[in-house]
């Protein structure tokens, strides 16, 4: 799917290119990513204007950059993973716990039609909301709140994905899957897995542990429901 993303204005936009291409052959593929959709939306997406300006060099790398507050852009090979476990098709909606710089979400948009996606800093928040308007990532709604309530008014979701760790699944955002719907996120605290989460026809749930990993921790938990974002 594509989408009405402009290129950057930029004088090293094709050494970013490059580094784009490179991060998707050796970051990516090598390590197993088959997707040509996910492929296709990583080389797409500029990944250097979702990191402060001293880290746009560093963009491409194959590790995690801080964006601040304490948040972190999660690793490029780790983004491409996750978002291939859910196995999005274009009508899917989408709702990710964790806007954090993003990233993610633009990622995500240009593979389904609807994003929605919650931070509960709200200067980051207010940052992604402007950075993913400015960029015209128009099919993303960002909410500032707290991401355990969710996004109830806008369930079910095709697809649930978690870029902060809880210490365990939360039950509020298994509630807002869709039957047939895929859920991945990191669980756990000192030890973190990232873990698939499948809700069969009848509403069980399969769940997978898939690989360790190293995530902030998710905060909130409060009862009440976050303000609306602007899209």
């Amino acid at each position: 799917m594509e989408s009405n993303t402009p290129q950057p204005e930029s004088p090293f936009e094709e050494q970013f290119r490059r580094l784009r291409e490179q991060m998707v052959l050796v970051q990516i593929e090598e390590r197993g990513v088959r997707d040509k959709r996910v492929l296709q939306a990583m080389r797409k997406t500029p990944r250097h204007l979702f990191v402060p300006d001293e880290y746009k060099m560093l963009a491409y790398r194959d590790h995690p950059l801080a964006i601040g507050f304490e948040q972190t852009i999660s690793q490029p090979y780790i983004v491409a993973y996750m978002t291939e476990q859910l196995q999005l098709a274009p009508g899917d909606k989408v709702l990710e716990i964790g806007t954090g710089s993003g990233y993610q979400a633009a990622v995500l948009a240009e593979l389904v039609d609807q994003v929605y996606s919650i931070e509960i800093i709200e200067p980051l928040c207010r940052q992604a909301q402007d950075r993913l308007k400015r960029l015209h990532y128009d099919r993303v709604s960002v909410r500032c709140g707290d991401g355990y309530v969710g996004w109830p008014e806008a369930a079910p979701f095709d697809a649930i994905i978690l870029t902060a760790a809880p210490a365990s699944i939360p039950e509020t955002l298994v509630a807002q899957l869709a039957v047939n719907g895929r859920m991945i996120l990191p669980v756990g605290e000192e030890r973190q897995e990232l873990v698939l989460i499948e809700k069969s026809a009848d509403g069980s749930l399969h769940h997978h542990t898939l690989l360790p990993v190293r995530f902030v921790p998710m905060t909130g938990g409060s009862h009440s429901l976050p303000e609306d974002g602007k899209k």
